[in-house]
């Protein structure tokens, strides 16, 4: 894939806030591109679903796991006691389909029963038990660095 963008599924569920779609999103997804990413944003890529039919619920679940299954990677937002269960099931699949993943938290508290993991260890599956600190992003400003993960991944 060298020379060639790859796609980032980003996990979120900010889509369902108003406040959050139009002030948090935008910021991560910027970033992201800016380092080199197709960012695919579900609440973005699902506006095409007609919401007054029946059945707009399992079609935006199908498009979604769609993206996660074509995407070369994964980008999951995972603030909360306990992070949002649709991305929890969006960033299962990733690891199952040993898609490269990355997790964002600027979350401060707690969620785990680990002494070195900050959220439940089967978040970390999917990332490599060594250096594992290099796919978890705090800031926005982390997302833009050249020595963690993700930007080595998207640049390689």
């Amino acid at each position: 894939m060298i020379g060639q963008k790859k796609t980032l599924y980003l996990a979120n569920p900010y889509g369902f806030s108003n406040q959050q779609k139009s002030l948090l999103l935008p910021e991560i997804k910027s970033a992201l591109e800016s380092i080199g990413a197709i960012v695919w944003e579900p609440f973005e890529r699902n506006n095409q679903i007609d919401f007054s039919q029946a059945g707009w619920a399992y079609k935006v679940g199908q498009a979604d796991l769609s993206d996660v299954k074509n995407s070369d990677g994964i980008f999951a937002i995972v603030n909360g006691c306990p992070p949002d269960e649709g991305v929890m099931v969006e960033l299962g699949m990733a690891i199952a389909w040993n898609k490269p993943t990355y997790l964002f938290r600027d979350d401060f508290r707690k969620c785990t029963d680990s002494e070195q993991y900050p959220l439940n260890l089967m978040l970390f599956t999917g990332i490599p038990v060594s250096g594992w600190e290099d796919y978890w992003y705090t800031s926005v400003k982390e997302i833009l660095s050249p020595s963690k993960a993700l930007y080595k991944w998207l640049n390689k």
